[in-house]
């Protein structure tokens, strides 16, 4: 009679690695599926053409989805973080009106109003440059017009 050694070990279903399902589906996988079906197709019927063509056309596509995704993805991101300068450019050749205060009291002394003839940016904030010569920062305007 003859007696059989211990099973390893390392067959046991347990020790094997576990792999974590993932609930999305992106382009690598999709083409490393279409890749193995490719492989182990079989030879004496192989895949219809425009099967190949309709999976390789779903592929494409969701590539293309993919990049947009991620190109909408990145523009809301930045979008938050758009320039002063552009965010207020659209005034430029408007008038604007604006007070003037009082440094000692803080009341109004003068509205004044005058077209905008350009905008830059001092310290994150836009400033408008105007036709009499001043400057003044976006948040002071009261009013904007065409004339």
């Amino acid at each position: 009679m003859t007696t059989t050694g211990a099973i390893d070990s390392s067959y046991y279903l347990d020790s094997q690695s576990k792999r974590t399902p993932s609930s999305t589906l992106d382009k690598d996988d999709f083409l490393q599926i279409l890749m193995v079906q490719l492989q182990n197709q079989d030879p004496t019927s192989p895949m219809d053409d425009s099967k190949f063509v309709d999976q390789m056309t779903s592929f494409t596509t969701l590539e293309q989805v993919m990049n947009m995704s991620e190109a909408v993805e990145y523009m809301a991101g930045n979008s938050s973080i758009m320039s002063p300068v552009l965010e207020y450019s659209h005034m430029i050749d408007k008038n604007v009106t604006y007070n003037e205060y009082d440094v000692d009291t803080g009341e109004i002394t003068d509205t004044i109003t005058s077209k905008v003839t350009a905008v830059t940016q001092q310290g994150g904030y836009a400033v408008l440059e105007l036709e009499n010569g001043k400057s003044i920062f976006a948040d002071a305007v009261t009013k904007v017009s065409n004339k």
